[in-house]
């Protein structure tokens, strides 16, 4: 097993059982940090490696291999390097998509003589071996394939390394001598670093695992005991696609279709496609299809994102002699393994497939990423899952309206499309009439002010056709004005001073007796419209006459008439000072409720008022003659004893046909000017 697998997950789950470790043999690896310099505001990662990679080799001996993120950061370091090293140093790039004879030149031992510079991604972490490394220059950064379940792609994130990878690739240098290792950051940061990468499972697609156990009869995450639990959003996710797909049914059974797409050993997208390409006529071409997109790109992203064009070198077109013939011959075998598992079409075989087949077959795969482009916005589009996709201005699809993407950046905002290849409405309406819904719909016209209501037949985010109603429902009609009121916000509802100190009295209420009370926040208010606020739009059809509806009873329907009856008892709108006189109180207020008067008028009123069954007592803002604040207390006892002598003698003066007695306790109270 890896010397840094994380066995504590494991052996809880096996009932707390112990672990025995071996150490093994390893020699030892000297450890040098080499951060970027405290001068440099944005440091390049390129710069910093290659000056790490030339202090190696003018200090050290044997090979060096330099782990950096991806393809692309080992293609301009190669850049950096080449020319600029010894006659006798070798650089050998190693990823995944490199042809299988340069990756063997990367792996074997440096020749008699010479010593070389491997630039790999984490494949050279603990896949394999590279014999003659004693160096190792680490970058500290990762790609990792990371799966969106909202959006159900997946993307690519540069991460920085956990320690147990910082460890393992710390270890390759040790593997045949003592050996050195460049880390590219400093000691410090090592401690911030995560112990280990994230688990898999809490990052991946878990469409094949979800329909893997639904063969095994489990249908939920919880009939099996995990070492780390997949993600309920995930797994969600997962059975939704599985179900759209006609693999699970609505329990979470496996269907006899699923039991076939499952046998192909291939993602259930691919699988489905090519289960229904064989019905279709298209069984040879869906097989080809799977095939290329189970691997890597066999063009790469410069040959634009026409998957016809895969196709034409997948059956050795001319132009494309380029291609490594060794992955030719891998995939053309594994698109005969999936052909021979369904009758080939001896007509299908012997034409060139069309574009739009292509397209055809890849709708069936990969449903929620049919593209529509955008009116106005040549390379843009709107995917049915509701997202945004852009195609490069230069791409040859770019004519196209309508097109199918199978492979996107998962960029949450807008995914940049890099294989795709054109379809057809009419192939849609036919291939998918199953999930395409049709239906009344009600939409807000900022220009009319009204609402505008249509049929539609749509394709998840995608509008495919539609046609007004002449005669909409009311409510239809309802709707619509819902939508405008999400649209415009709450805010311009017609309310007034007394609907919003109706608010603010219930949100107090809300706070002091949780679960008793409704919850009239802007958000609440506004998730639960079609509950309080529709059915008091009846007869309303523009959004001018919705100044007519009563607001006030409308949110009334929020509470039930008991409780009505407590909101005038718990939450009084005005409170009877010692004057006699009545004094509304201001809730809207910060620290309300408040309640302001005059000074002289509460003499004598020595406990404070309180509200909500005595847990909040109102705050007294206590005004001059002028109705200018003097004080505020929420303790009125402590402020005539306390305060009050202060403010007498500080005010009195301006204010002098207004009383100001010694004792504001035996004081009557008052609201004009001393009495004869």
């Amino acid at each position: 097993m890896s010397a840094t697998l994380d066995t504590g997950p494991i052996a809880r789950l096996l009932g707390g059982v112990p672990v025995l470790s071996s150490e093994g043999r390893a020699f030892p690896v000297d450890l040098f940090y080499r951060p970027a310099p405290a001068a440099q505001r944005n440091p390049r990662l390129m710069d910093q490696v290659v000056a790490v990679v030339f202090e190696a080799l003018a200090q050290q001996t044997g090979s060096v291999l330099v782990f950096l993120p991806g393809a692309g950061e080992i293609h301009r370091v190669a850049q950096a390097l080449a020319g600029q090293v010894a006659s006798n140093v070798v650089i050998a790039p190693l990823f995944g998509n490199l042809k299988a004879a340069e990756q063997d030149r990367a792996i074997a031992p440096a020749a008699s003589g010479t010593r070389k510079v491997v630039l790999a991604t984490a494949i050279a972490e603990t896949s394999l071996t590279i014999e003659g490394v004693r160096v190792v220059v680490d970058s500290g950064q990762q790609r990792r394939a990371v799966f969106d379940p909202n959006s159900g792609m997946t993307r690519l994130l540069t991460s920085r390394v956990s320690k147990a990878s910082a460890e393992q690739r710390k270890g390759r240098a040790g593997r045949v001598e003592p050996g050195v290792c460049y880390r590219l950051w400093s000691e410090s940061e090592q401690f911030g670093l995560a112990e280990f990468t994230p688990p898999e499972i809490r990052e991946a697609d878990l469409a094949p695992l979800v329909l893997e156990l639904a063969q095994w009869g489990a249908r939920t995450p919880d009939k099996l005991g995990w070492i780390d639990p997949p993600p309920p959003a995930h797994w969600q996710q997962a059975l939704e696609l599985l179900q759209w797909l006609d693999m699970l049914d609505d329990a979470g059974a496996i269907t006899e279709h699923g039991k076939s797409a499952r046998a192909l050993g291939i993602h259930p997208r691919l699988a489905h496609m090519v289960v229904l390409g064989r019905s279709l006529g298209l069984g040879g071409l869906a097989a080809e299809l799977a095939s290329l997109l189970e691997d890597r790109d066999l063009l790469g992203p410069g040959a634009g994102a026409d998957m016809h064009e895969r196709i034409r070198a997948l059956r050795g077109e001319r132009g494309f002699q380029r291609i490594d013939p060794h992955r030719l011959q891998a995939l053309r075998h594994q698109a005969n393994r999936l052909s021979e598992r369904g009758a080939a079409n001896t007509s299908e075989q012997n034409r060139a497939p069309t574009s739009t087949e292509v397209g055809r077959l890849l709708a069936l795969a990969y449903p929620d990423r049919i593209c529509k482009r955008r009116s106005g916005d040549t390379p843009r589009y709107q995917l049915s899952n509701g997202k945004g996709a852009l195609l490069r201005e230069d791409d040859g699809l770019v004519r196209h309206e309508w097109l199918v993407a199978a492979d996107l950046d998962g960029k949450a905002r807008e995914a940049r499309i890099y294989l795709a290849a054109p379809v057809d409405l009419p192939t849609l309406e036919t291939d998918l009439a199953a999930h395409i819904l049709e239906q009344d719909e009600a939409e807000w016209d900022d220009k009319r002010g009204t609402v505008v209501a249509r049929k539609t037949r749509r394709l998840g985010a995608l509008l495919l056709a539609e046609k007004p109603l002449t005669k909409p429902s009311p409510e239809l009609i309802q709707q619509g004005l819902l939508t405008a009121v999400r649209r415009k916000g709450l805010d311009n509802l017609p309310w007034t001073p007394a609907t919003r100190q109706w608010q603010a009295r219930v949100a107090l209420l809300a706070r002091h007796f949780p679960g008793q009370w409704p919850d009239v926040r802007e958000q609440a208010l506004t998730e639960s419209l079609e509950h309080w606020l529709a059915p008091f739009l009846s007869g309303i059809s523009r959004w001018s006459e919705l100044g007519k509806m009563n607001l006030q009873n409308a949110l009334n329907s929020l509470l039930e008439y008991s409780q009505q009856q407590q909101l005038a008892e718990l939450a009084p709108t005005a409170l009877t000072i010692p004057t006699g006189n009545s004094v509304t109180l201001d809730y809207t207020a910060d620290n309300g409720p408040i309640l302001a008067a005059k000074l002289q008028a509460l003499f004598g009123w020595t406990r404070t008022p309180v509200v909500a069954g005595g847990k909040v007592p109102v705050l007294i803002h206590l005004l001059s003659p002028a109705r200018r604040p003097l004080a505020v207390t929420a303790d009125l006892a402590s402020f005539w004893v306390n305060v009050y002598p202060q403010v007498r003698k500080d005010t009195r003066g301006r204010y002098p046909k207004h009383p100001w007695p010694e004792n504001p306790l035996t004081a009557l109270a008052q609201q004009g000017v001393k009495r004869k």
